[in-house]
């Protein structure tokens, strides 16, 4: 019981960590990245309470669909700032 009391308030502090972190990201890849940390650890709360479906969905879901399609938006947006343009 008490390993169970331990190893909750680890990972309520991990999740807090990177939800702290997602909100004072200045690079929003990083905020994205520092997102997909703190959705997995909602996922392994998931676990501890024994709803190993939801944990998966939430690993498949969230982590593989949504933070990859966030991640690929970000990368394909993104303009490089000391790039010059050349005319032709």
């Amino acid at each position: 019981m008490v390993y169970e009391t331990i190893a909750f308030a680890l990972f309520a502090a991990v999740t807090l960590a990177f939800s702290v972190g997602v909100v004072l990201a200045r690079d929003v890849f990083h905020a994205a990245l520092l997102l997909g940390g703190a959705l997995t650890s909602v996922a392994v709360h998931y676990v501890m309470l024994q709803a190993e479906f939801l944990a998966a969905m939430q690993i498949l879901v969230y982590v593989g669909g949504v933070l990859i399609l966030v991640t690929f938006a970000v990368m394909l947006t993104r303009s490089e700032r000391n790039t010059e343009v050349s005319s032709l």
